[in-house]
């Protein structure tokens, strides 16, 4: 191939393709819902079909093992090619003639080459750490607690300040620029090209076979204008949503311990793993993915020991913000789920740094289930200096216990729950239990069809997840102004918020036929996959007139919820205000009131 693929032909050839006829070729398929299909998926072992897809949006999704993306992400995993091959094999398949642009294929180097180039990268860039002119990058280490013993164990390197040092090298070695170019390790000029990295400190980062997939590099001077880390690129090897630092070093001991802590920096890993704890992995400038979720999955296996995943998050609003992110896919976990943070604020190198080895040991020893931190998030915005600010942050911390399957454990919570916002323990069961009960009263009654139940991997209420299925499936079934009433009224699951938010910033386009594709390019990554499930979640309706009525119901019963939590902020406020001095504000919530009860009788 001479050339890039133009993007208009990529898109265009997509929308072209029918993802049922091509997945057909590898896939048995029969019809489970209105334009749904099912079959037995070919990237996991199993005996029930699991594996869905759909045409328009065009989808696939496996509920069991997660595996899903577009036509072209199908072709890459069913066939083991890169991003380009995958987009000329379907080109071939449907008779679509690709117009290529001048340039270099960045996936057009054999991925052996691409390996051993980055190996040879590895071994010159640990070579010079050694070197006079890197001097810096070893009091860098040394100030981190890092001797060369260390630095030796994870192929801890040095980059040369000069423009082409590695280039040259590499060339040498009989690797050609577009090749240093593909990799990441080289960027085009004029010139003939340049070292991507220099002067900097290098991590090489590598797959759980120990082979170099790419670097991690931490910038040591003033000068140096660029961002204080710099990764390698998207490649043919390196995909950073996939791939777990240290997970060479620490694969054998999860395996073993069925345990992995999840840390947020190169020099963490390193801390965790000298401090004595060989489990420690932490991912390359990306947010803790799906994909992080499966490969941890992985490693675990099935077997019924129990497994443990501790996150290391920093204590500020990334931090916390990180942690809830997690805490929505704690059901795709085989595992139990922990956060564990270090005194003051420290990261475990810090904390080893100033405290010693013992101190990362105490750090994870006193871990707290990921349900107690999410709890205890919610409450921290309450003062609790007086009963509304404490019955107000138990109210919004009972979903999360609410959704808490298991009994002893809600129980558990309820009571732990109780003390820390200082109120009778049967007080907060009953604020939990009508939060759990709203949910209940509010979803639409099941219809009696022999349609398949959903599968629901994702935690939140059952009503959310009605919500968005048809929001993603039937959005014409919103009007406007429901749906930004709706996504204002929020969702208990901060996951499910985001989608909504979402497209309530792109209502404008409701019912259009590219609907759920222009949600996909407005979703953060992580939060693709929930989509994928979302739009192929068959419906429980045998008719398009039995689809109408469920949409409909489903609408009605997301207003309600509006309505309701409305109804609570209202009936709140109103006790704040004393009638006497405010007559006028204390009236005025009193026809609010009159208005909610209006349109909720008007939707019964």
């Amino acid at each position: 191939m001479a050339g890039r693929v133009r993007q208009s032909d990529i898109e265009e050839l997509k929308a072209k393709a029918d993802l049922v006829e091509v997945v057909s070729a590898y896939v048995s398929l029969k019809p489970a819902s209105a334009g749904s299909f099912k079959g037995l998926c070919p990237f996991h072992g199993e005996k029930s079909p699991s594996f869905n897809v759909r045409s328009q949006p065009a989808f696939y999704h496996c509920f069991g093992c997660g595996a899903g993306g577009d036509v072209y992400k199908f072709l890459q995993e069913i066939e083991s090619i890169s991003f380009s091959e995958a987009v000329e094999k379907l080109a071939d398949k449907t008779g679509f003639t690709l117009t290529y642009e001048e340039g270099a294929n960045p996936e057009g180097s054999n991925r052996n080459r691409l390996l051993q180039a980055n190996a040879e990268a590895a071994k010159f860039f640990q070579e010079q750490l050694a070197s006079q002119e890197a001097s810096a990058a070893r009091e860098f280490l040394a100030g981190r607690g890092f001797d060369a013993a260390a630095a030796a164990e994870f192929g801890v390197g040095y980059a040369p300040k000069g423009w082409q040092n590695l280039l040259e090298h590499l060339q040498k070695l009989g690797f050609t620029l577009e090749e240093l170019i593909t990799v990441g390790l080289a960027m085009p000029s004029d010139k003939g090209g340049y070292d991507r990295f220099r002067g900097r400190v290098l991590w090489p980062i590598r797959d759980a076979n120990s082979q170099v997939l790419g670097f991690g590099a931490r910038k040591l001077y003033e000068d140096d204008q660029g961002p204080k880390y710099l990764n390698t690129p998207e490649t043919p090897i390196y995909h950073k949503g996939s791939v777990l630092y240290g997970l060479d070093l620490a694969r054998k001991e999860i395996v073993k311990q069925k345990q992995i802590v999840v840390v947020e920096g190169y020099t963490d890993v390193m801390a965790v793993h000298l401090a004595g704890h060989k489990t420690a992995v932490a991912t390359c400038g990306t947010a803790f993915g799906e994909d992080h979720i499966r490969l941890i999955n992985r490693l675990f296996g099935t077997t019924q020991d129990p497994a443990s995943v501790i996150f290391t998050f920093d204590p500020d609003a990334a931090g916390e913000k990180a942690a809830l992110r997690v805490y929505s896919d704690t059901s795709k976990f085989n595992a139990l789920t922990f956060v564990a943070a270090g005194p003051n604020g420290l990261d475990p190198c810090d904390l080893r740094q100033q405290r010693g080895d013992s101190a990362v040991t105490a750090m994870l020893e006193s871990k707290k289930p990921l349900f107690e931190f999410v709890i205890r998030h919610r409450i921290a915005k309450f003062s609790l200096n007086d009963l509304d600010s404490r019955v107000a942050a138990a109210r919004a911390a009972a979903p999360v216990i609410a959704e808490i399957i298991d009994p002893a454990l809600r129980s558990g919570y309820t009571r732990e729950l109780a003390q820390w916002v200082s109120l009778d323990v049967n007080e907060v069961a009953q604020l939990i239990s009508q939060s759990g009960k709203a949910q209940t009263q509010m979803r639409v009654e099941p219809m009696r069809t022999s349609a398949p139940k959903p599968v629901q991997s994702t935690p939140g209420p059952r009503l959310e997840r009605q919500i968005l299925e048809v929001l993603v499936q039937r959005p014409a079934s919103f009007s406007l102004a429901d749906l930004r009433k709706i996504a204002a009224a929020g969702l208990t699951d901060a996951t499910h918020q985001r989608v909504i938010e979402v497209a309530a910033a792109q209502a404008q386009s409701l019912g259009s036929p590219d609907w759920a594709n222009l949600l996909a390019t407005s979703l953060q990554p992580e939060d693709l996959g929930l989509l994928r499930e979302l739009a192929l979640s068959p419906l429980p309706a045998n008719s398009e007139a039995e689809i109408l009525r469920y949409c409909t119901g489903v609408v009605k019963g997301a207003l309600l919820q509006a309505l309701a939590r409305e109804k609570v902020d209202l009936l709140a406020a109103l006790k704040r205000i004393d009638a006497s001095a405010n007559a006028e504000q204390y009236n005025q919530v009193q026809r609010q009131l009159m208005e909610l009860e209006t349109e909720r009788r008007r939707l019964m």
